[in-house]
């Protein structure tokens, strides 16, 4: 998790399940409702507020969340997010907290980058930067977890959830009474 800099960005590790199908849609239903579209309050608590990175990003991020979209997300499992605590140096001395930088990303695979127009998805394995999917896209859409997929040049792999049209439970006043099947 990062925020942009200058000369490229800044943020703390996360380390479990960082694919972008998993993370993507917490990332992007937490910006929506638990910070309530505030990109500031949301890097302060992934970033700021953080001593050495997460262990994992939990459903807490999902407070405020209808509870439709939270089962869709979770399947209704709950968690907590957990920060990475105990952490050391080599010859055992506490570790101070440090920030990961686009120059120190060679054992990762995946970037996220909070801007103000959406979240930026770098597949580190392939690009050194890549697309912002906005805000506003709906958590529960398809994404793709494959790092070559997430070429900065061309759109993002992800795929808004098909609606279905409403059903209505009784049949409309216009509509034709049904037929009653010929008997032979």
């Amino acid at each position: 998790m990062a925020r942009p800099t200058a000369d490229g960005y800044a943020g703390m590790y996360v380390h479990f399940d960082g694919y972008p199908d998993s993370k993507l849609p917490l990332l992007l239903a937490a910006y929506q409702h638990r910070f309530a579209g505030d990109v500031e309050a949301m890097a302060r608590h992934l970033i700021d507020e953080v001593r050495h990175g997460w262990e994992e990003l939990g459903t807490d991020l999902l407070d405020g969340a209808p509870a439709g979209l939270r089962r869709s997300l979770t399947g209704g499992e709950e968690y907590p997010s957990r920060q990475l605590t105990n952490v050391y140096n080599t010859d055992g001395t506490p570790a101070e907290r440090e920030l990961i930088t686009q120059d120190g990303t060679e054992d990762l695979e995946w970037a996220y980058v909070l801007h103000e127009s959406g979240i930026e998805v770098i597949g580190l394995l392939a690009y050194n930067r890549g697309p912002v999917i906005g805000w506003d896209t709906d958590p529960r859409s398809r994404i793709v977890a494959d790092p070559g997929a997430w070429n900065p040049d061309s759109p993002a792999p992800v795929v808004p959830p098909r609606t279905a049209p409403r059903l209505s439970a009784t049949a409309p006043a216009s509509a034709p009474a049904p037929r009653k099947a010929a008997r032979r």
